[in-house]
């Protein structure tokens, strides 16, 4: 009996340490591939596997496994620093200097990926902008949105393509067309901008390794043939159905909780409130269903919100909150983060999270740490992941067109008991800090929090086209 209970466990043993090799061989293979998607699935295995390396002590996995998160996060430009360190330290008694140099980077700083393509040539073709470019384009390179600048009243339709040029920037010129601006952005990303005083008609299309983009004015739209109407309509029928999505706003704080209190007593759970009721407003003229968690100064439970979200049956939960420092950090930290769920254990995520979990200390016994791993669903950390860095991408686009010193405080991980239970991609968005005299000027300034809502739909519109 107890012989063939030690080969059974033996057996079991053999297969559990073939899981863990089949595993880093899966989340390997997907860090390898090109698609964006895939390095967000390899992301999230190895963070899969890290946490069973913790629970096991087994040192050898854990190493890999910190090697593919630090890796494969600084493609998607996760905040990964604490891994790096502990990578760094698990690595400190042998010489690998390629890692010495990059894992020594404050957490603060901006992750950089470099371009893997370059523009070669721009050219008018048969009235179409041609952007030809080294190598084979895909789908998740190119990220296209409009603008529409109320104090210039000008219309602007951006194309962020994820490419360097050989050039300097480019002003080119077409008949009837303000102004088209190709330049680099950053060291990562090529951005056109067509900019008119009057609609315009944009299409474009991705053929191997160029880019086609027809620009038409909207009086000579009937005039086209039936073939190209149709070609229209059913652009915005696909436009109609998209946008046929459930949103659920969480403004956080409230009633008894005032959240942050910061530069000349502005309150959190104020400022945070008429950024969602603005979000809420111009999400709804664009089609979509959107609902609040709270639409005045009430409170509610972090774990009601999300079920709010989920009896509501939500395809997106964005908790909009303000971040604070104490006093002596107050004139220097300033900035805009988002935030997905995880159970990060780095400093900065949970110094944020505690400040925003303490307002409902019964729901932490509630959850309790076995529950909180068991709520997180994989497929639902890669989606909220992409929509944080949409959301961050399109509210620094809109607000830096219009204001200086807006700082990308970055997209990062951490474990929020607000977001916990969310069925559905759910993201927290620092809007900025409310103790910094200038950020929390403007953050109370009705027409910065238009700007800032306007970029989060931005951003919610690129995340549903690219998914």
């Amino acid at each position: 009996m107890l012989r063939s209970l030690f080969l059974l466990l033996l057996l079991l043993a053999s297969l559990y340490g073939q899981s863990y090799t089949s595993l880093l061989n899966r989340a390997d293979k997907y860090a390898r591939s090109s698609s964006k998607t895939n390095q967000f699935r390899a992301y999230n295995e190895y963070k899969n596997l890290y946490l069973r390396a913790l629970m096991n002590d087994n040192k050898k996995l854990k190493k890999s496994a910190l090697e593919g998160i630090v890796k494969s996060g600084n493609r998607l430009h996760i905040d990964v620093s604490q891994y790096s360190r502990e990578l760094l330290h698990m690595k400190s008694t042998t010489k690998v200097s390629r890692f010495k140099k990059s894992q020594k980077k404050d957490s603060s700083k901006k992750i950089r990926v470099r371009s893997s393509h370059k523009l070669k040539a721009v050219r008018w073709k048969n009235g179409r902008l041609v952007l030809k470019f080294d190598k084979k384009l895909k789908n998740n390179q190119i990220n296209y949105f409009k603008l529409y600048d109320k104090k210039d009243k000008i219309y602007k339709y951006i194309f962020d393509i994820h490419a360097s040029m050989l050039t300097k920037s480019q002003r080119l010129r077409k008949s009837g067309i303000d102004r088209i601006k190709l330049a680099q952005y950053n060291p990562n990303t090529l951005r056109l901008v067509i900019a008119n005083s009057k609609k315009l008609i944009i299409h474009f299309k991705k053929k191997r390794r160029s880019l086609y983009v027809h620009i038409e004015h909207t009086q000579v739209k009937e005039l086209h043939h039936k073939r190209d109407i149709a070609k229209i309509s059913s652009k915005v029928t696909t436009y109609r159905e998209h946008t046929k999505k459930i949103i659920v706003i969480d403004a956080g704080h409230g009633g008894k909780d005032p959240g942050a209190l910061g530069y000349r007593r502005y309150r959190e759970k104020v400022v945070v409130l008429q950024i969602a009721q603005k979000l809420k407003k111009i999400l709804k003229s664009q089609g979509y269903k959107v609902y609040m968690t709270r639409d005045r100064d009430v409170f509610i439970k972090l774990r009601n919100r999300t079920k709010f979200a989920n009896d509501r049956h939500a395809d997106l939960f964005i908790s909009i909150h303000a971040n604070a420092v104490g006093r002596k950090d107050a004139k220097s930290v300033h900035g805009m983060e988002c935030y997905f769920l995880s159970t990060s254990r780095s400093k900065r995520a949970k110094k944020v999270a505690a400040m925003e979990n303490s307002a409902d200390l019964e729901d932490m016994d509630f959850y309790g740490k076995q529950c909180f791993l068991n709520t997180i669903n994989s497929h639902n950390i890669i989606a909220a992941n992409k929509l944080a860095i949409d959301l961050q991408r399109g509210a620094l686009a809109a607000l830096q067109k219009n204001y200086k010193n807006v700082k990308d405080a970055g997209v990062r991980e951490g474990p929020f008991w607000v977001l916990v239970g969310a069925q559905m991609p759910a993201v927290l968005v620092e809007v900025g800090f409310i103790t910094h005299p200038m950020e929390a000027k403007r953050l109370a300034n009705a027409k910065y929090q238009q700007r800032m809502a306007q970029g989060l739909a931005n951003g919610i519109e690129r995340y549903f086209i690219n998914n």
